[in-house]
């Protein structure tokens, strides 16, 4: 049955618009989780995740203070190698925000389809996982030979402003995907 004009003017309307963000179901929530051992960030992802209302998962091996906020949960994981990447690496998917600086817990982030960010706002994507990953082999096998090696840079207030925005970033992508909060 063909259109009527004033039918067929509304849809062309709506094609021109794109999709409607706030129209649109929502299917998974967006969850952050932070790898929070030495993470310098973590109250740059408190502050934007109040402002979006996203629930916040701060993950070590020992107790550490966070917020009293119901969507920030602290959880302290048995010690062990690995334990606190296997707890995330094992709920991260493409809802997911992952805040790290290990590269191997980035990588497995990655290939579960969530947004991986470094403190430094470094974004890990599909494309630049394999070069950070034999970077990181590359150094540590240096180092294992005996070579001195530089380690990271420090920590800077312009990585703070850049993660920032990595951060809000993130977010926004998830949320035009059709991700939003719980």
């Amino acid at each position: 049955m063909p259109l009527s004009r004033a039918e067929a003017e509304k849809r062309l309307q709506a094609d021109r618009r794109g999709p409607d963000l706030y129209q649109t179901p929502m299917s998974d929530p967006i969850h952050i989780f932070i790898d929070a051992d030495a993470c310098p960030v973590k109250d740059e992802v408190y502050r934007v995740a109040e402002r979006y209302r996203l629930p916040v998962h701060v993950v070590a091996n020992a107790w550490l203070n966070v917020p009293r906020d119901p969507l920030i949960e602290r959880v302290v994981v048995p010690a062990g190698p690995d334990v606190a990447d296997d707890w995330i690496a094992e709920r991260a998917g493409p809802s997911s925000i992952v805040i790290t600086a290990d590269i191997p817990l980035a990588s497995r982030c990655v290939k579960a389809g969530a947004e991986v960010i470094g403190p430094t706002g470094r974004a890990f994507t599909e494309a630049s996982i394999g070069m950070a990953l034999a970077t990181r082999n590359l150094m540590e096998d240096l180092r294992g030979a005996g070579e001195m090696t530089r380690g990271p840079k420090p920590f800077a207030p312009r990585d703070r402003s850049t993660f920032l925005s990595a951060l809000d970033l993130a977010v926004n992508r998830l949320k035009r995907a059709g991700h939003g909060a719980p």
